[in-house]
């Protein structure tokens, strides 16, 4: 079978495994829309036993339309209020569909969170205090091109699935070997299927051995094993339903590769053909080797340098990272509530928010037949934040002291502080000074593994012209900033300029220009970082980071953490 065949059937035995338990298995699909995802879908619907809520969450969508509130027209209406259900509490006992989860804003994602972990939604809003049931499996489509768009680690480390369609082609699809009639069987037989302690023990030791963090991962490789079971009218989980659920499971979390194991050297070919022949003669295998061998079968060899770096550590990572600078505003970015407050100027007028404020009221306030008594406390404004992304502008020292003293350092800490960049998901600029002038290595950009081999491929030599690498990163820092950019300058050298803004060489007038250059860049506001790649400690690299008014770390101290939290001090000014 092809790549794109065996993807394609695994992606149709996850959606037979979801349709029968939603609520505690879900899929991550990556895949562009396209006739591929649609016919997984259409798949998945076929599946659903008839009546079974399936509901489409856009990805920015109103925190009351997604868990509930007040139903405004009802409430109108009657005098009283009247609650009304989100799409959460509408989707109970079926499937939720997220589009582009790898846009999902925060708050969207940490509401499905909890009503997948709490099997209900909570409403405390518009004097309402109320709970709905909603137990729902999740479909999140991941649409995302470049390496850092992933949905947010919390919601993929919530379902059992990470299906990859991207290898599938048309010719590639077939039909669902599952009907509707076999998933409502498996359903009515779900609470009776049960797993033995060796199944348990097999899907924890498996989950451990390819160095899976996460303690839902065996948890939901259980519920999809017992699923299958019930598919297959097995009223318990045998080895090959064990395996089969590893595979699909765990195994696409894997983050090392598991050992093999040795066999021993004086055993008889014959002895252990026999053994390979017969695995229930109690000298066979163990269950939790037939469950990692299955896994193990289908890592890639280079699991470590191919698929650690981008699908998993940006999956856990993703929720403690940011793309920039959640600021609030008046008029742009996108709306996340309303406040009380008065309407004029820069704040708009929150109209339904008002009219949710006042609605309780009516009959209190005698209002008029057709008509509404509304107060002045009763007035919202649109509250709005815009993230701004940062971009982290990299100006490195490539003369010739740089190159004998810590050139390979510096390229060192730019990969740590790259690394923590690839968390935050920010843009990254590269810029090196030599000779006489400041040459831009790579604009500002996403694709930080680019940024990783213009490092690599940084030549060292030539005089120091500081100044021009100064000159450069502010006026690259300003034109980020128009555009809505939060940037940050990230300085790494030794300070020792010996060429000034002209490109004429001298010390003296070099340090001078290199000063003034300093304090242009912190008369423009910009936030910065300087990282002392000189052998020994000197005043110069201090006193030109008080110039610019960055932060100043010297790199023998400068390990991981340090470059982190020095990186983030710079940002917060």
């Amino acid at each position: 079978m092809s790549e794109g065949g065996a993807a394609w059937a695994d992606a149709l035995l996850a959606a037979r495994v979801l349709a029968v338990d939603p609520a505690r298995t879900g899929v991550v699909v990556r895949a562009p829309a396209g006739p591929v995802r649609d016919a997984w879908m259409a798949e998945l619907r076929a599946l659903l036993p008839s009546g079974t809520p399936l509901r489409k969450v856009p990805s920015h969508v109103a925190d009351d339309r997604l868990i509930g509130g007040l139903d405004l027209a009802a409430t109108l209406a009657s005098g009283r209020k009247v609650a009304e259900r989100g799409i959460l509490a509408e989707a109970d006992s079926g499937v939720v569909v997220l589009a582009m989860a790898e846009r999902v804003a925060a708050e969207t994602a940490a509401r499905l969170c909890q009503a997948m972990d709490a099997g209900e939604v909570a409403v405390e809003r518009d004097g309402l205090a109320l709970r709905h049931p909603a137990r729902f499996g999740l479909v999140a489509f991941d649409e995302g091109i470049a390496e850092d768009e992933r949905p947010p680690a919390a919601l993929a480390d919530r379902a059992a699935f990470w299906i990859d369609l991207s290898a599938v082609a048309p010719r590639d699809l077939r039909r669902s070997d599952g009907t509707a009639g076999e998933v409502r069987a498996a359903r009515r037989a779900m609470p009776g299927v049960v797993a033995g302690e060796d199944v348990v023990t097999a899907l924890c030791e498996t989950g451990l051995a390819l160095g899976i963090g996460s303690a839902r991962a065996p948890v939901l490789a259980l519920a999809a094993a017992r699923a299958l079971a019930a598919l297959s009218g097995r009223p318990s989980v045998s080895a090959e339903e064990a395996a089969l659920a590893a595979r699909l499971v765990l195994a696409p979390r894997a983050t090392t590769m598991p050992a093999i194991p040795e066999q021993a050297d004086a055993e008889p070919a014959g002895h252990r053909q026999e053994t390979e022949e017969s695995p229930d003669s109690g000298t066979g295998d163990t269950l939790a080797d037939q469950v990692l061998a299955a896994c193990r079968a289908v890592l890639p060899p280079d699991l470590l340098a191919d698929l650690q770096p981008n699908d998993q550590r940006s999956m856990r990572n993703g929720a403690s990272g940011r793309s920039g600078q959640a600021r609030r505003a008046h008029v742009r970015g996108r709306p996340v509530g309303a406040r009380p407050g008065a309407p004029g100027g820069a704040a708009r007028l929150h109209v339904v928010e008002t009219l949710r404020a006042a609605a309780p009221w009516q009959r209190l306030r005698q209002a008029p037949p057709h008509g509404l008594a509304i107060r002045r406390e009763d007035f919202r404004v649109v509250h709005t934040k815009h993230r701004t992304q940062t971009t982290t502008i990299f100006l490195v020292d490539a003369s010739g002291s740089a190159a004998l003293h810590r050139l390979g350092d510096a390229k060192g800490a730019v990969e740590l502080l790259l690394d923590d960049c690839y968390v935050r998901r920010d843009r990254v600029a590269l810029l090196a000074f030599r000779g006489v002038r400041a040459d831009l290595l790579l604009p500002p950009t996403s694709a930080l593994a680019r940024a990783k081999r213009c490092l690599a491929a940084l030549p060292g030599g030539g005089g120091t012209p500081l100044a021009a690498g100064l000159d450069a990163a502010r006026a690259l820092a300003e034109a980020q900033r128009r555009k809505g950019q939060t940037p940050i300058i990230v300085l790494l050298t030794d300070g020792r300029a010996n060429v000034a803004r002209d490109g004429t060489p001298g010390r003296a007038r070099a340090e001078a220009d290199a000063m003034a250059a300093a304090r242009a860049v912190r008369a423009a506001g910009l936030a910065a970082l300087l990282v002392d790649t000189a052998p020994r400690p000197s005043p110069a690299p201090r006193t030109l980071a008080a110039e610019m008014g960055a932060r100043f770390l010297f790199l023998p101290q400068a390990d991981a953490g340090a470059l982190s939290q020095a990186a983030k001090d710079a940002r917060r000014g």
